[in-house]
């Protein structure tokens, strides 16, 4: 429960900063010519009404990029489709601006105009110089005002800049987040799915061992139905959980390791290690069962002697993890580092990302897998 909610906080947050981004960059194109105009007096509303004339063109352009254009080619892997079509419609927008502007536009004075003065303040007579000290002076250049279409063209690459790279980030964010989600539901599909990892026929020749000690050994048999009991327990409850806590994961591999024993003879020599003082730290379940139930699979020779060895150690914030088995000549063909090993790495990645170090060393007589997590 906990999970879907922050995702669903975090978009809000995104969604938030998204609109105040926009709103404070259409406030910055709406206000700066104003705000830095050279002038001491200024005509807002006359300001704001030429602004009009390119703000609407600008808003029309980041509309259509944003609700038609991103979506229907740039998201979908058409970049040229998107470069060309917001091209096109930017060349368009400035060229009918230049025609408004050229045929339609209200300049501020008439060329034509003339400026009536009082008799009293007629200016004096300009006295021209020779035409000889006229011959080398070239006439000062006057500077134009950028075109308004000019000016129009910036700011739209400007504000298609800006929208594109804020929509494609914030698409990023969601792809990213998606991606999480879909690691989590596999994780939990994993774990649900390890109820049925065990293989069914250990829980069957299980029983049949102990109905054979009933009438050999009653205390053993009670104790093994105790042990069992616990398995099937833990199997049930902890695959709801994310967390398990390392006692209760060191009691079932203990378990599960003395139903094993009494499977096999004296031929098979099982050995396990398992800390006498455990700390209270958690783990994701059952991440040590699939190693195990491989070495169980691949390691035990009926004919032969052969030997597993578990090793569990508890460091400050690690945990080192080691499985040995011999190589049984009976299984050599049954693929060593099988399903149970590959599906372990799996989950490890999705759990651990690159924080975990697991090491395969195999050769002819014996197979080990070492593994080191984060605590």
């Amino acid at each position: 429960m906990f999970f879907p909610y922050v995702m669903k906080e975090h978009k809000k947050i995104l969604k938030l900063t998204e609109i105040l981004l926009i709103l404070v960059v259409w406030l910055v194109i709406i206000l700066a010519p104003i705000l830095f105009k050279e002038s001491k007096e200024i005509d807002l509303i006359g300001s704001l009404s030429r602004q009009m004339e390119t703000i609407i063109p600008l808003l029309l352009l980041f509309f259509v990029n944003r609700f038609i254009l991103v979506p229907l080619f740039l998201f979908k892997g058409q970049s040229l489709k998107y470069i060309f079509s917001v091209l096109g419609i930017i060349i368009m927008l400035s060229g009918s601006l230049y025609v408004f502007h050229r045929n339609f536009s209200v300049q501020d004075r008439p060329n034509n105009a003339k400026v009536r003065m009082p008799n009293n303040q007629l200016p004096r007579p300009i006295v021209r110089p020779p035409d000889r000290l006229l011959e080398n002076r070239r006439p000062q250049p006057i500077p134009q005002p950028m075109p308004p279409f000019a000016n129009f063209l910036i700011l739209s690459i400007l504000v298609v800049g800006f929208d594109t790279g804020l929509r494609s980030t914030l698409r990023w964010f969601d792809v990213e987040q998606e991606k999480v989600k879909l690691e989590k539901e596999n994780i939990d599909t994993q774990l649900v799915a390890l109820r049925n990892q065990i293989s069914p026929h250990f829980f069957m020749n299980t029983l049949n061992n102990i109905h054979s000690l009933v009438d050999i050994d009653t205390e053993e048999a009670k104790n093994s139905i105790i042990k069992l009991s616990k398995m099937m327990r833990y199997l049930l409850y902890e695959t709801e959980s994310e967390q398990t806590t390392l006692k209760r994961e060191i009691e079932f591999i203990q378990s599960y390791v003395d139903l094993m024993r009494l499977r096999f003879n004296d031929k098979v020599n099982i050995m396990l290690n398992l800390p006498k003082e455990i700390p209270n730290k958690t783990l994701p379940p059952f991440l040590f069962i699939s190693l195990i139930e491989n070495a169980f699979k691949h390691g035990i020779s009926y004919k032969d002697k052969s030997f597993i060895q578990i090793d569990l150690i508890v460091g400050a914030n690690k945990l080192l993890f080691t499985v040995k088995n011999s190589k049984s000549d009976e299984k050599q063909n049954d693929g060593h580092s099988g399903i149970g090993v590959e599906n372990t790495r799996r989950r490890l990645d999705l759990i651990y990302g690159n924080r975990y170090n697991m090491d395969i060393i195999e050769n002819d007589t014996q197979f080990t897998v070492n593994l080191s997590i984060p605590i």
